[in-house]
């Protein structure tokens, strides 16, 4: 069972004490919904598809960061638009990975609208997304063709029925997949007067069936330039008596605030006006380059002056960078034990995570590739250290330096049966 006690929307006991985050990297809809309109600069809104701005996947990461720092009771990521996050999969998976390596105790949680959901459920679940919403406002397509004006799959676009048809077996391909991976599932639905209102038991039953945890019923807001813009919103005596009726067969959310897509604090103290400065500001932020994301350089050597020491034999890596008008030595890394095969060179690849290279006098080929599927550029040289990393940050040849003979110490494996390749 996973842990719902931090998650405000699946918990309301939680809704008092537990924050969300709503990051905006999904821009782009693969459905037009007739009740949707969105707009990214009104701040003066609070309903779905609405946002300040539209974050790249750094720039949701470092909005996180700066974030968690004004309020520490955040415990829930999430991304709900201002679009579908599967019509930007690379976008969004690529935000969850980012958040994971930065803010692994956070819940990570996805909404959408499920059509494009099916060919990503393993990559959802490895991320370690736990908490996915899917809108499923009617399980028979004659009614679906009433609320969608048309499904986009891949590069064709459908509309009535057909459309419908296509979005309601993806939809339930999701949920049944997403339950199948030990997912918690939320089913939103929008009570859309003389459109879905008696219909809506029947999405409750279906749900059910296929493991859905529990259901969310959203009045309808009226936009303006919507088809359904004139239709009137639904009161208590709608929504009451029908989440009664739906809660036959799914426990039902009842305190749903109807959040925009940039969403931000407790669910009842909503800071996305506040913040939304903070979000504008990192719209802006240009991607760090390779020095600056990883200024440093790994060196494996037996006293500090010269590149000496086989990658596989060194128990430690001096981590050189740029200070004081030089190169500098700054610290000391312990290498992973010898052993474990590829485990030891993954180890060493997340020690030297904000280096950009290692430099050792001999590698094997194995860690070698390794170390630069991870983003280390590693090299094979032998001489002075800092006649290498010269040349290295100033783009020079380093293959120079391969063939290199010092007469200071060895550079020559000794054979140890240390696993080196």
């Amino acid at each position: 069972m996973k842990d719902t006690t931090r998650h405000p929307c699946f918990n309301k006991e939680a809704a008092g004490s537990c924050g969300r985050v709503h990051l905006p990297v999904a821009p782009r809809c693969n459905i037009q919904c007739n009740y949707c309109n969105r707009k990214y600069d009104c701040v003066n809104e609070s309903r779905p598809g609405v946002s300040s701005a539209v974050l790249k996947p750094f720039q949701a990461a470092e909005y996180m960061d700066r974030v968690l720092e004004r309020d520490v009771r955040i415990t829930v990521a999430g991304i709900a638009g201002p679009g579908d996050p599967f019509a930007n999969a690379p976008e969004v998976l690529e935000t969850m990975r980012l958040l994971k390596e930065r803010h692994p105790d956070l819940i990570f949680c996805l909404s959408s609208n499920g059509l494009n959901v099916p060919p990503y459920l393993d990559e959802i679940a490895a991320l370690g997304v736990s908490h996915v919403t899917i809108t499923i406002n009617a399980v028979d397509p004659a009614i679906g063709a009433r609320i969608y004006s048309w499904v986009k799959d891949g590069n064709v676009v459908y509309r009535g029925e057909q459309g419908a048809g296509i979005l309601l077996e993806r939809q339930l391909a999701a949920v049944r997949g997403l339950k199948e991976r030990g997912v918690m599932v939320k089913v939103n639905t929008i009570i859309i007067p003389g459109v879905n209102e008696d219909h809506i038991p029947e999405v409750s039953r279906v749900a059910a069936e296929l493991g859905a945890d529990i259901q969310n019923l959203i009045p309808l807001k009226p936009s303006q330039d919507t088809l359904f813009a004139d239709l009137p919103e639904p009161g208590h005596e709608t929504v009451v008596p029908l989440r009664k009726a739906a809660g036959e067969f799914l426990a039902q959310m009842t305190h749903c605030k109807r959040c925009r897509a940039d969403a931000v604090g407790l669910l009842a103290e909503d800071r996305s006006g506040e913040l939304c400065g903070t979000l504008q500001a990192c719209s802006k932020l240009r991607p760090l380059t390779v020095e600056q994301r990883r200024p440093y350089v790994a060196v494996a050597s037996r006293e500090g002056l010269l590149v000496n020491q086989h990658l596989g034999e060194a128990a430690r890596f001096q981590i050189w960078g740029l200070g004081d008008g030089g190169f500098r030595m700054l610290e000391e890394r312990t290498a992973p034990q010898p052993g474990c095969g590829p485990k030891r060179w993954e180890r060493l690849a997340a020690t030297l995570k904000d280096c950009r290279a290692v430099l050792a006098s001999a590698m094997g080929e194995q860690p070698r590739k390794f170390l630069e599927e991870s983003g280390l550029e590693a090299h094979v040289c032998s001489g002075f250290i800092r006649d290498a990393l010269q040349t290295l940050y100033s783009g020079g040849d380093m293959d120079v330096y391969r063939s290199r003979k010092v007469g200071i110490g060895g550079s020559c494996c000794a054979g140890t049966g240390l696993g080196c390749g």
